[in-house]
């Protein structure tokens, strides 16, 4: 069975021309890197947080995220921490994934190895509702163009249901089990403002407060601090969606021997349509 995509021709277009263009275009809007990779592949990746918006939004914020990934050594599987928008507890999927540009394959030896070593459970059902692990597959293959039929993925939803220390264990156990030169992609959106997302912390100076209040998680991300990074959303109550993906890649990083964290880029969607009414946060982080 092949997972279809839920999102296309909402979060981005279902036509393989028009998704082309318009992710070209994330690149070279203001918002984004302002180039395409480049083909020298000699960079050491971990792991990047990438945001999942629609691409009007948030899609030059993840260009800055896989031009890293386009211009990074080729790993054998790209390990997908997403969440569940719905609730859902944390699970895994067994499908190969389909985008406007084709199939990409699932590494079924990774996740069986995964299920067998840990409590994480198959639910394509969980899966087929979800778009935060969707919206990152187009850039993905748009970023290895030149490896298109070489891409395996490990979709992986992560919710509290399984601490996000225990979860980093059984997936480090696994990539050294199984051999793999892995790279890790979180997915998340960072603070959702407004009364639209039920967050309404602060009414003046909306948009120097988002920044504030993200600039706090990020500088967190960046220390490597997981429990830390948990402990001020909960805190601040601050609507960071993906914040188990990013406590998961956080100690996963860790365990694969992280040195430095870099934010690439952060904006507000507020920036892009001058409204800060109901607003989101998208940054772009990468972990070496």
């Amino acid at each position: 069975m092949t997972r279809q995509p839920i999102a296309a021709n909402s979060f981005y277009p279902d036509d393989f021309t028009e998704l082309d263009k318009q992710i070209n275009e994330c690149f070279s809007s203001k918002f984004g890197p302002g180039a395409l990779p480049i083909t020298k592949r000699d960079k050491n990746t971990i792991g990047i947080i990438s945001p999942h918006a629609g691409y009007m939004f948030s899609g030059p914020c993840q260009a800055w995220a896989y031009k890293e990934i386009a211009e990074s050594i080729f790993p054998d599987t790209f390990i997908m921490l997403g969440l569940s928008h719905n609730g859902c507890p944390s699970c895994l999927s067994l499908e190969d994934w389909k985008t406007p540009f084709g199939i990409i394959r699932n590494d079924k030896e990774f996740q069986k190895t995964l299920i067998e070593d840990s409590i994480l459970k198959q639910d394509e059902e969980a899966h087929a509702s979800e778009h935060s692990i969707e919206v990152q597959l187009p850039f993905l293959q748009f970023a290895n163009k030149d490896n298109l039929k070489k891409i395996r993925i490990a979709p992986i939803i992560t919710s509290p249901d399984i601490h996000y220390k225990d979860l980093a264990d059984y997936i480090f156990k696994t990539i050294q089990k199984t051999k793999r030169k892995a790279m890790i992609i979180a997915s998340s959106d960072f603070t959702h403002y407004g009364l639209n997302y039920g967050y309404l912390p602060f009414k003046d100076n909306v948009k120097q407060n988002m920044y504030s209040l993200d600039k706090g998680a990020v500088n967190l991300i960046q220390s490597l601090d997981a429990d830390k990074f948990i402990e001020y959303t909960d805190k601040t109550r601050a609507t960071i969606c993906g914040k188990y993906p990013i406590a998961v890649l956080l100690e996963l990083s860790e365990k694969l021997g992280a040195q430095k964290v870099k934010l690439l880029h952060y904006y507000t969607s507020g920036d892009i349509t001058k409204d800060y009414t109901n607003a989101v946060g998208y940054a772009s982080i990468k972990i070496i």
